[in-house]
């Protein structure tokens, strides 16, 4: 990331740690296609506390709201667009030392679904463009939700029903697709039902350490990976989440560190209480309703601009049309760590 902090003193921690603060913005639990977004962003800012705490001063200050606590729909409001565009401009308070992880949550579905049955989610992007594009929105709404009932740990009714629902849903696909290029992907799919099963029971015994479904841990180990690039060893200072148990946090060093990420360690606080937090906050919020409506066909082209260098480039994002004017080329993107 380019960039230098206001002062020249980045936080570091007494063991040497660069400390980055993060927020989450469109968090539905597992019920990802047809929960209030479409969305999941994970914000993370590397400031200075004196510098977030006077930029979060003069937000409030620009925005003279009565607001106990501020939030990003405050910034989002036509009324204060002019504020917006100031906190995300090249010239801003954030630029170069914040970045956004999108998750588009129905790819993230089509990929954790395939990932699970086929033990590797390198064709997932091919059958979800495929879908959205080719198979017509009944038939292809049918399938996401399936797959997302599938995977979720909690689900109504029989335990057998998901399966069945997905398997259905996966015949439909098969007896509508009239190509190639992703045929493969639905014939093995179609026969993976036993590791469907074999899932499924695994749920019986108990919800898993990690939800398959759970977008934010993969989040945050992504948000590590990113500002570790350069063998800096990072730890991050994130708002307190129900999902961030002790043993959550340990999976997220270990499996940071098998990646060969720098991750020195996880610590919870109030939002309230952390100027830069709060500007996570902000930019979670902001990234995660500009990226929908890009998603929707209903972005603002200068947004979507200011909002491009902040994103990710190892988002989990399948739309190619939004993709295009939200981030980089995809061969250009360096690989999300699963």
């Amino acid at each position: 990331m380019a960039g230098n902090g206001e002062d020249g003193q980045w936080p570091v921690t007494g063991g040497g740690f660069l400390e980055v603060a993060c927020d989450e913005s469109g968090s539905d639990g597992e019920n990802l296609t047809g929960g209030n977004t479409d969305v999941f962003a994970h914000a993370s800012v590397r400031l200075p506390v004196e510098s977030a705490a006077g930029h979060v001063r003069e937000i409030r200050d620009r925005i003279r709201s009565p607001a106990e606590e501020y939030k990003a729909n405050h910034l989002l409001r036509e009324k204060h667009r002019a504020v917006l565009e100031w906190l995300l401009a090249p010239t801003g308070p954030i630029h170069g030392n914040a970045r956004v992880h999108l998750i588009e949550k129905a790819y993230f579905v089509v990929d954790r679904a395939v990932d699970l049955l086929l033990g590797d989610g390198s064709t997932a992007l091919g059958l979800y463009r495929a879908g959205r594009r080719d198979f017509g929105e009944e038939i292809w709404r049918e399938f996401l939700t399936a797959a997302n009932q599938l995977l979720r740990v909690r689900n109504d009714g029989g335990a057998r029903e998901p399966v069945e629902a997905f398997f259905r849903a996966v015949r439909a696909l098969r007896c509508a697709d009239g190509r190639t290029d992703v045929a493969g992907t639905l014939n093995l799919l179609a026969a993976s039902r036993p590791l469907a099963d074999s899932y499924r029971a695994r749920l019986l015994d108990g919800p898993p350490l990690i939800p398959v479904l759970n977008p934010l841990l993969p989040a945050i180990v992504n948000t590590a990976a990113l500002w570790s690039a350069g063998g800096r060893s990072v730890r991050l200072v994130h708002d307190r989440q129900n999902m961030l148990t002790p043993e959550r946090i340990a999976w997220i060093g270990e499996t940071a560190r098998r990646a060969g990420v720098g991750f020195g360690g996880l610590r919870l606080v109030h939002s309230r209480l952390d100027p830069r937090v709060q500007l996570a906050d902000f930019l979670a919020g902001i990234a995660r309703k500009l990226a929908s409506d890009e998603l929707n066909g209903r972005g603002d082209p200068a947004l979507t601009a200011l909002l491009r260098p902040y994103v990710d480039p190892a988002s989990i994002w399948g739309d190619e049309r939004s993709w295009a004017v939200l981030g980089r080329d995809r061969a250009q993107e360096q690989s999300p760590v699963r």
